[in-house]
């Protein structure tokens, strides 16, 4: 078939090349005239993604894929269109729909009769239904259910390995009516492939969920529990910190029991998703105590962090501390909510000269965000690991010449490399 995908970030390009992988004739449409160039060239406009690279170049070289600026004629050459349009949420958690509602505009200008369209950008629960089914219906002078078909079905992969999630997990569709719904199913399955899991309660694939309502709140669900779990993992650091207790070894104790899932505590709660869906969440639900006080547990970790190397250190007024990481995790080079703003923001606020230093960002880079570069081998009073690169695992105090206090945020680091240096791990004494 024809399909479009709208927007070619790090989960809409590697989707069009996994649709085209299949066989289909596949159109990505962005606003960005750089990354369209790009990828008609048949290279990947951004690093990281595995096998992204070498899978584009076949697709694009077989011309199954091709890329344009203008969605409405994309649309109007296809029989399914996928929307992944960035939603951003301010840090009320009230969503701005500019983009999205741009985007929307645009595949209603070229919706033709029998068209499926799907979103995949999380969503507060109503969203698909409330907003985008009358803008589709008004733009395009066609009846939803009848002329053409809509539904839910979000993105569950992360960035570095999409192709290996777009396997493993339940492709979940929730449409605004029974038919849409079928139609749905029948266009993911086929477009995706799936791996047996034996430890699901139902064969991989893909799931209907009864409802569009039903398939926004299951993606809010997943990653605001996570967030929750982390929210709970990180009070049950600072209590086991505060009273000598390894909380590593007490959180792979509870876990040694099927009934406890505690998640890894740390000094930051990062990227695109389990940082803003709990407050995309929220905005439906503003009762739920529970979800806010783990959103505001996770968002005073970095000064906690900065507290805990004040109380090893002393006063940190002057003192020249480098941040370990500017990603808001390891091997990713992408800075969405990480926990180095919030980080180096505290440590100016003690007084201290901050540096930050990660592998995947040149000074440069770095510097278009204000901050000075560290390289390891300069001298340095303390440090603070911020992301869980790899390069971080094999560091010592020789990397970091007169450092004294090493917080290690993400438990990455080795103690035996750091003779002399008072090394504090979150969640331990």
């Amino acid at each position: 078939m024809n399909i479009t995908v709208v927007a070619l970030g790090k989960i809409g390009l590697p989707l069009a090349v996994q649709f085209a992988s299949l066989g289909h004739r596949v159109i990505g449409a962005d606003v960005n005239q750089a990354t369209v160039d790009l990828v008609n060239a048949g290279q990947e406009p951004f690093p990281g993604e595995a096998f992204l690279a070498e899978k584009l170049a076949d697709v694009v070289g077989r011309g199954l894929l091709t890329a344009t600026t203008d969605t409405a004629a994309a649309v109007a050459q296809s029989e399914a269109v996928v929307i992944v349009v960035p939603l951003f949420v301010d840090a009320e958690g009230v969503p701005d729909f500019g983009w999205m509602d741009a985007a929307t505009v645009e595949v209603a200008k070229g919706l033709k009769p029998g068209t499926l369209v799907s979103y995949e950008t999380t969503l507060p629960v109503g969203t698909t239904r409330t907003r985008f089914l009358p803008m589709l219906q008004e733009g395009s002078g066609l009846a939803s259910g009848q002329d053409f078909f809509l539904v839910f079905s979000p993105e569950r992969v992360f960035t570095g390995r999409v192709f290996a999630d777009l396997r493993k997990y339940p492709k979940l569709v929730g449409g605004v009516d029974e038919e849409s719904a079928k139609r749905g199913v029948a266009f993911y399955e086929s477009v995706l492939e799936f791996d047996e899991r034996p430890d699901l309660d139902r064969p991989n694939g893909v799931w209907d969920l009864g409802s569009s309502e039903a398939s926004e709140l299951a993606k809010l669900a997943e990653t605001t529990y996570r967030d929750v779990n982390i929210g709970l993992a990180n009070q049950f650091a600072r209590f086991a910190a505060d009273n000598g207790i390894d909380v590593y070894q007490v959180i792979a104790a509870s876990n040694s029991q099927p009934f406890s899932h505690i998640h890894m505590p740390g000094i930051a709660v990062g990227g695109h998703c389990i940082p803003i869906y709990p407050r995309m969440y929220l905005w439906n639900d503003p009762a739920a105590t529970v979800v806010r006080a783990a959103r505001e547990a996770n968002a005073a970790m970095p000064s906690y962090a900065v507290g805990v190397l004040e109380g090893a250190y002393g006063d940190l007024s002057g003192a020249r501390v480098a941040v370990l990481g500017a990603a808001y995790r390891g091997g990713v080079k992408e800075t969405a909510f990480s926990g180095v703003f919030p980080t180096v923001e505290a440590l100016r606020a003690a007084g201290a000269t901050v540096l930050v230093h990660d592998p995947m960002y040149t000074d440069d880079e770095l510097a278009r965000f204000g901050w000075d570069a560290y390289h390891l081998g300069e001298p340095v009073d303390a440090a603070i690991v911020q992301a869980d690169h790899a390069e971080y695992r094999t560091i010592g105090a020789g990397d970091l010449p007169g450092v004294k206090v090493l917080v290690d945020g993400r438990r990455v680091t080795d103690p035996g490399q750091f003779p002399g240096v008072e090394r504090r791990v979150l969640g331990t004494a």
